[in-house]
């Protein structure tokens, strides 16, 4: 069945064209494929990438050579600018994890949507009166503007009560109930290919049955893929293939209902490989900015105060001031990481101060910004070593100039140009440009929309 509906989708592509040329699009789909590598699908052949469906949006559609992101390179932040067309600082959403320095709220993420400080496009299109609906999109528990939502959240509580709580976030009330018991259950906070197939499987029937004006997926196996195997590894290589057939379903759906559809396939960030963690807490605890809980047998470091503190990123890290007018710790903070950066060996590329975080639009309120080389990661070690082998072959969160961060921008439908490469993009054109395809306007917007039209 899923070679049918593959092999469907450019044909369906061509009776949009055919059929509807003289419409004006205002039907869009926006299908994120979180952790997609340009290169998988602009040189597919070299990487052994079969994918018929991604394949027609460089031949049929407009598609980007790579997209700079924003700082830091993560889901959280690079989802909600995607959604907004501005970066972190301005939208409010700065890292995947909330700032939490005693450790005490379990790595919570920002689920929730009162984070989001601009409207997105959810917002613009419903106050345009176009319904709209979600699956799994990051920071859209209780979104202003999604009609139909089912919100990425799989909570801190237990499997039963995280499930219960989803039921209880999804909208409207009893849309997730509804659909289980005629689908089966929903899966959150997993992030296998399996999951992803019952992600396609409920927006397939949001689309099929509620016909969204504008729909977002969020499809997140091929992240963790590449965080267990690294990238273009031969598991991520048929873990995009798979991903391919859904990306044809979700098409062949969403056309079904409306030949003029135009798709947008993104994706958040892009990814390189790692095998060194470092400890940066450690160095700061040695000097006295950070202070720990007298131990105990049997339990974990905890802290018990700080006056410096990192905010880990994975590729970057945040350093945050208890007292942000305290001269001292911040000058005792610069002068424990400058020690660090002057050795190679800790993996530091460069160290940016407020100014020059601000620049990039991430982590607004940090003294200074670490950013790691390739190769090496934040590690949330309290104890032992500062570098550590790391627990992932894979990541991302590096600064957005490297090129190993770039991520995918592709379109298409029947007023979008064949074929045509825009080189590298600002990930802050996206949503102006979904906007546009809406005919709709983002008021919070900073750069123009990319030019798509034939």
């Amino acid at each position: 069945m899923k070679s049918r509906v593959r092999s469907l989708v450019p044909l369906l592509w061509l009776a949009s064209l055919l059929a509807a040329h003289t419409i004006t699009a205002q039907t869009v789909l926006m299908i994120s494929i979180d952790g997609l590598k340009p290169e998988y699908v602009t040189q597919a052949d070299t990487y052994g990438v079969h994918s018929p469906n991604l394949r027609a949006f460089v031949s049929n559609g407009t598609y980007a050579e790579g997209v700079t992101g924003v700082l830091p390179t993560v889901t959280y932040p690079s989802h909600t600018t995607l959604v907004t067309g501005v970066w972190p600082a301005d939208h409010g959403v700065l890292n995947n994890i909330q700032f939490d320095p005693l450790r005490k709220n379990s790595g919570a993420w920002y689920w929730f949507a009162d984070a989001v400080k601009v409207p997105t496009l959810w917002q613009a299109a419903h106050d345009a009166h176009l319904s709209t609906a979600s699956v799994s999109w990051p920071v859209t528990v209780d979104a202003p503007g999604i009609d139909d939502n089912i919100p990425e959240f799989w909570g801190l509580y237990g499997t039963a009560a995280n499930n219960s709580m989803l039921e209880a976030f999804a909208r409207p009330l009893g849309l997730l109930n509804e659909m289980e018991a005629r689908l089966g259950p929903y899966t959150q906070g997993t992030d296998t290919l399996a999951d992803d197939e019952v992600r396609t499987k409920f927006a397939i029937d949001i689309i099929t049955k509620r016909k969204p004006r504008f729909m977002t997926v969020h499809l997140l196996a091929l992240d963790e893929v590449e965080h267990q195997t690294g990238p273009f590894s031969p598991e991520a290589i048929k873990t995009i293939d798979a991903i391919d057939g859904l990306v044809g379903q979700l098409m062949a759906a969403e056309i079904a209902n409306d030949l003029n559809t135009t798709t947008f396939v993104v994706s958040d960030h892009g990814f390189a490989a790692v095998d060194k963690s470092v400890n940066l807490t450690i160095p700061f605890i040695q000097a006295g900015l950070v202070t720990l809980e007298p131990p105990q047998p049997n339990h974990a470091a905890a802290v018990a105060s700080w006056q410096a503190m990192p905010w880990g990123a994975s590729g970057t890290a945040a350093i945050l001031l208890n007292d942000a007018k305290n001269k001292k710790v911040r000058s005792d903070a610069e002068t424990v990481l400058k020690k660090l950066a002057a050795d190679p060996s800790n993996g530091i590329l460069k160290i940016l101060d407020n100014t020059q975080a601000r620049a990039l639009g991430g982590f607004p309120d940090a003294a200074f910004v670490v950013a790691f080389k390739p190769g090496f990661k934040f590690g949330n070690n309290l104890t032992g070593d500062l570098i550590t082998p790391s627990d992932q072959k894979g990541t991302h969160g590096y600064l957005p100039e490297l090129p190993e961060m770039r991520a995918s921008f592709f379109a298409l439908g029947q007023d979008v140009a064949a074929g045509r490469n825009l080189g590298v993009i600002d990930m802050r054109q996206i949503a102006p440009t979904v906007a546009a395809a809406l005919k709709i306007k983002l008021p919070a917007v900073t750069q123009p929309a990319l030019h798509l039209k034939q």
